[in-house]
């Protein structure tokens, strides 16, 4: 993602900041519960961040260059590509263990929801590698 200060991010990045401020103002008075609460902490911060990072991208040229190399360099988008790989890996291991766990210790809901996130991972790569072996 090159963090250029473009419209969209611009106004995503402010709209974020507003939807925090209102779910944290929000749960300050009693509207909405904790869950909104970090919610909205997380969007306001989360706002902040990418506002900050575009207006430095525009503002200090060596910055824009490092993030410029970062983003279109071969090494980093393999490291990039090896990562999701592994964590895909990782996921579905934990998730198989978790389902046998949950099944041993009787907790029938959390080894469903286990397995079925599982076999939704399953299915997604399944249907990723048919439409990139037709496309490549």
């Amino acid at each position: 993602m090159v963090l250029k200060m473009n419209s969209k991010r611009l106004i995503a990045s402010i709209i974020e900041i507003i939807v925090g401020g209102v779910l944290l103002v929000s749960s300050f008075f009693g509207k909405v519960d904790e869950f909104w609460s970090g919610m909205g902490t997380s969007l306001l911060l989360i706002g902040v961040i990418f506002l900050v990072k575009n207006i430095k991208y525009n503002m200090d040229i060596k910055y824009r260059e490092k993030i410029d190399i970062e983003y279109n360099d071969e090494r980093n988008k393999y490291l990039s590509l090896k990562s999701w790989a592994w964590a895909g890996y990782i996921f579905v291991l934990c998730g198989a263990v978790a389902t046998i766990v949950f099944k041993i210790i009787g907790k029938e809901d959390c080894m469903m929801l286990s397995s079925a996130s599982v076999c939704f991972i399953m299915i997604l790569y399944w249907i990723s590698h048919m439409y990139l072996k037709r496309k490549y």
